[in-house]
Parts: C-alpha cells; structure tokens; sequence
C-alpha cells in the first residue's frame, strides 16, 4: 500500500507544480494562451467548474464533485486494503487517487478545476483542455480496469 500513497503523492505534486508554474507562473491567467508547439500543444486557460468536458458547468457541483473524488478515492484504497493488488495496480491506484486529489484542491482553492494543456492535430481542432491530474485519474482508471490484480487464475496449458 506504501506504493499507492508513493504514486499518488509525485502525482498530486506533478499536478499542482505544473498547473502554479503554468497558471501563475507564465501568467497565463492573463495571457488566455501560449503556443508552445502550435497546434499540437497549445497552453490555454479554461476553468473547469463541471466535470469532464465542463458537463455540469452550469449549476453549482463543486462540493458534490469534490465529494465524489474524495469518495472514490477512499473505495479505492479500501478495495486494495482488502484485495491487495500487484505493483502496477498499486501504481494505477496512486494515479488515480493522486490526480483526484490535485483536482479537489484546485476545487477548494479557485472553485473550479485549472484546466491548460491543449492537443489539436492533424486539421483536428480541439476545444477542450485538460491537465495532468485528468491524465492521471484516466491512466490510473484503465489501470485498474484491466491491469491484472495477481488474483485471476492461470490460463490452463494446451496439452499435446
């Protein structure tokens, strides 16, 4: 379990250095948008008060939201205290719970998410942004949901 809170510490301290030297730091706040390597990488500020994609935007979920991270966050722990796991699901863990936690801050802090990072391609324009916490509650999501959890019997070998 040790690996889970190791994983998911350097991922919440990833998260919220990126999004202070990004944010505040190049001033991007005032700036809106800086290209780094147009159009495959653009820095382009968004604040996220919904959930992915700014779904919910509208309304005020930012305490039901915050609540929600904090409850997967605890299921997952308490799941992985009871199964156990193997070194990737434990790292999947720390992914996830790591990027959730960096979203509840920015949450507590701004009363919305920092979203800056911006991928368009190939005639592809993106309008959505996202940041490293969402990269890692999605890595750490596929993670868990088809890593091998080191429980799951052997395949049995073909005879002959």
């Amino acid at each position: 379990m040790r690996l889970v809170f190791w994983a998911g510490f350097w991922t919440f301290l990833l998260d919220q250095a990126t999004k202070y030297a990004v944010v505040h730091g190049m001033n991007l706040m005032t700036r809106q948008e800086i290209d780094v390597i147009p159009p495959f990488l653009v820095f382009q500020m968004a604040w996220n008060r919904g959930v992915n994609f700014g779904l919910g935007a509208g309304a005020d979920v930012r305490w039901v939201l915050i609540g929600v991270a904090v409850a997967i966050s605890a299921a997952v722990l308490v799941w992985l205290w009871r199964s156990g796991g193997t070194t990737y699901t434990y790292i999947a863990a720390g992914l996830l719970i790591g990027g959730a936690l960096g979203n509840v801050v920015d949450r507590l802090l701004y009363g919305a998410v920092a979203d800056f990072i911006n991928m368009s391609c190939c005639g592809f324009d993106n309008p959505y942004a996202f940041n490293v916490a969402d990269v890692a509650i999605f890595a750490g999501a596929v993670g868990l949901a088809f890593l091998p959890d080191g429980k799951a019997p052997k395949a049995p070998r073909a005879k002959g």
